[in-house]
């Protein structure tokens, strides 16, 4: 009796595949070239992001030895010149495939920020830091990023802009070290607008936020009180 039902299921399952042999081969063929196709993704993403780890970081040592330079006080402008054409160059090739991942592109970003702001050219720095924030947002670059492109923001005169970018910098999900500076130039844009109130605000949030800075508590102490008087 068990036999005959094990014949009956085997007849069943071995009728069901005559009968549907080309779907089943087709759903195989489907599912071996979807596996073929992650693999070949995660292989050329990873050879792009080495690429761009690469690139980045022989682009930054070219920025570096620059920097050298100029501590040295050489003159540098063709160097930084036609790095910033190549950075140029560059961004202008890469695509979402062939860019890396976030780091590498942030760091691009980055470097072109620093060199627009060499050259006081702040409506393309911003643009530049913006586009760092954008590409290195989960890395260290995101705050350091809106700190610059806050700078470049003031240059330009938009001080509500640049309020804004740095209250971003300083609520980042990544430490950064000038924070209590960031902190301050909030209030200090504030001040500057006639937004007293809301400069109090800011310097306050200096005093309790970063007691242990004492050259950012000493500056934020001071202008609150020049400020009070006029309440």
């Amino acid at each position: 009796m068990q036999n005959k039902e094990n014949e009956s299921i085997g007849d069943k399952i071995n009728d069901f595949i005559q009968r549907n042999r080309k779907g089943i081969f087709i759903t195989i063929i489907v599912m071996v070239v979807l596996f073929v196709g992650i693999l070949a993704y995660l292989y050329m993403g990873d050879y792009f992001n080495k690429k761009a780890n690469a690139q980045a970081e022989e682009l930054n040592t070219r920025f570096t030895d620059i920097q050298l330079l100029k501590r040295q006080g050489a003159e540098t402008s063709e160097e930084e010149d036609a790095l910033l054409s190549d950075l140029e160059s560059y961004i202008a090739k890469t695509s979402p495939i062939t860019e890396g991942k976030g780091f590498a592109q942030g760091k691009i970003w980055s470097l072109a920020g620093h060199l627009y702001s060499n050259k006081k050219d702040w409506e393309k720095a911003e643009e530049a830091w913006l586009n760092a924030v954008k590409k290195g947002s989960n890395t260290y670059i995101g705050p350091i990023a809106l700190f610059n492109a806050a700078v470049a923001a003031e240059e330009q005169g938009k001080l509500d802009e640049a309020i804004t970018l740095l209250e971003q910098c300083v609520s980042h999900k990544f430490d950064f070290p000038s924070a209590p500076r960031a902190q301050f130039n909030i209030g200090r844009l504030y001040e500057q607008s006639g937004k007293f109130d809301e400069a109090l605000a800011a310097y306050r949030v200096v005093l309790t936020k970063w007691p242990n800075m004492p050259v950012f508590q000493y500056l934020a102490h001071n202008q609150i009180i020049k400020i009070e008087p006029a309440e």
